[in-house]
C-alpha cells in the first residue's frame, strides 16, 4: 500500500492541489483561494501578503495584481517567490516555491475584462503600494477614471498575471498530537521529474 494513500494520493501535484483546493472550497466559509505570497527587496527583507489564486494551471498557480506595486517590483527583480495556503476548517497546508514569470497580455487582458467594473477601474486608480493622502482622494482618482475611461476601460498596462512555476511543493495535513503528515514534491527547476519524499512533522 502507498504511503500516500488517500488525500495524498496522486502522480501529480497540481491536480492534486486543483483536489485539495476543491475540498477547501466545500468547507472554507471565506475566500479558500487566499494565499500568502513572499517576496523579496533588494536587501533580502521579506515581505508577505495576502493574494487571490485564480487559476491552478498544469504548470504553474496563477495570481494577478499591479506590476508596479512593491509585489510586482520585488517579482521582476528576483522572479523568484513563494506561496502557502492554509485551510483551517481541513486542517490543511499546502507550500510551493519556485520561479515567477509574466503570463501572456491575452490571458491578463481576459482576467481583467471578467472582472466587475469597479474593479478594473480600481486597478486605474490605485497607485498600488504608494503614499494615499485620505480615502477621499482615493474615490475622487475612481471617479476621475470613470469619467476618462468609461463603461469599457482597456487592461491598465501596469496591471497583469504573473505564474508561479514551483521547483518545490509541500502538502501537510495536521494529525494526531503533532504528528502530522508531510510529502515534499521537489525537482530541478520548473521542467524536471518530480521527487517526492515524506518529511518529519
Amino acid at each position: 500500500m502507498s504511503d500516500r494513500d488517500g488525500k495524498f494520493a496522486g502522480d501529480d501535484p497540481y491536480a492534486l492541489m486543483r483536489r485539495w483546493l476543491e475540498d477547501a472550497s466545500a468547507s472554507e466559509p471565506n475566500d479558500p483561494d487566499a494565499m500568502s505570497l513572499a517576496t523579496v527587496d533588494p536587501e533580502g527583507l521579506p515581505n508577505v501578503r495576502i493574494v487571490l489564486l485564480k487559476a491552478i494551471d498544469d504548470d504553474g498557480l496563477v495570481f494577478f495584481t499591479n506590476y508596479e506595486s512593491r509585489k510586482g517590483r520585488e517579482i521582476e527583480a528576483a522572479g523568484k517567490a513563494a506561496v502557502v495556503l492554509h485551510w483551517k476548517s481541513l486542517r490543511r497546508q499546502l507550500r510551493a516555491r519556485g520561479t515567477v514569470e509574466r503570463l501572456p497580455a491575452e490571458r491578463s487582458d481576459a482576467y481583467y475584462h471578467s472582472r466587475a467594473l469597479q474593479s478594473r477601474l480600481g486597478a486605474w486608480a490605485s497607485r498600488q503600494s504608494e503614499p494615499l493622502a485620505s480615502r477621499g482622494a482615493l474615490m475622487a482618482e475612481v471617479a476621475k477614471v470613470t469619467l476618462s475611461r468609461g463603461p469599457n476601460p482597456p487592461r491598465p498596462p501596469h496591471w497583469g498575471g504573473y505564474k508561479l512555476r514551483a521547483s518545490e511543493i509541500e502538502f501537510w495535513a495536521d494529525g494526531d498530537f503533532r504528528l502530522h503528515d508531510r510529502f515534499r514534491w521537489s525537482r530541478d527547476g520548473a521542467e524536471g521529474s518530480w521527487t517526492v519524499t515524506r518529511l518529519n512533522p
